[in-house]
């Protein structure tokens, strides 16, 4: 990331210091901090999304609904729920790329990519986007998308929230849902990374 992003060490002694006064203040305890941890690493989140996805890339009849109704599909392998009511997936193609920001606050499809990443929320992210994508993805996250490609720019808000279905590698013909879901990751979902690499 852009040195004009927060740090990661930063956000995390941030984060640390609000969770201690939380607690010492009664507001939250340790175990419920703890069960709701618990909730966006294993019952919400980028591995839930990447499920979707592998099942898209497998199933043809199945990706048409999810590019016709995410919410819809998304029900149908019981995914959905608070800031999962209207998703919308866009499809990455050989010409289109998409990339996804909430320019307002942070709208974000929580039942498939989790909780947004700090960078998501950051203002300068936010702005910076919208205006110059690719060198945003050139400069803060190494993802280089080529001129031939079209770059398109989705605004989710509180009634639509965008995710993207990242092209299926090359080299994956034949492979089953569960050997492509290591190759999702969160940000190929949100538009700002490369699927994993097909290893050779």
């Amino acid at each position: 990331m852009s040195a004009k992003i927060r740090t990661q060490e930063e956000i995390a002694a941030r984060v640390k210091a609000l969770e201690s006064m939380l607690i010492e203040q009664g507001v939250m305890t340790t175990p419920a901090i703890d069960r709701m941890v618990e909730i966006y690493e294993n019952e919400v989140g980028p591995q839930l999304g990447a499920k979707v996805v592998a099942k898209a890339w497998s199933d043809a009849d199945f990706k048409a609904r999810l590019i016709a109704d995410a919410t819809e599909a998304c029900q149908e392998l019981g995914i959905g729920g608070l800031q999962g009511e209207d998703m919308v997936v866009l499809e990455n193609t050989e010409g289109v790329h998409n990339v996804i920001v909430c320019t307002l606050c942070s709208c974000y499809p929580w039942p498939v990519l989790g909780l947004p990443p700090n960078w998501y929320k950051d203002p300068q992210y936010r702005a910076a986007i919208s205006r110059e994508p690719r060198q945003v993805l050139r400069e803060s996250f190494n993802f280089t998308v080529p001129d031939s490609v079209e770059v398109r720019v989705w605004d989710s808000s509180s009634e639509m929230r965008y995710w993207v279905l990242p092209q299926r590698p090359a080299g994956t013909e034949g492979w089953t849902e569960e050997q492509l879901l290591p190759l999702v990751t969160r940000d190929s979902m949100i538009g700002v990374g490369p699927v994993g690499v097909v290893a050779s």
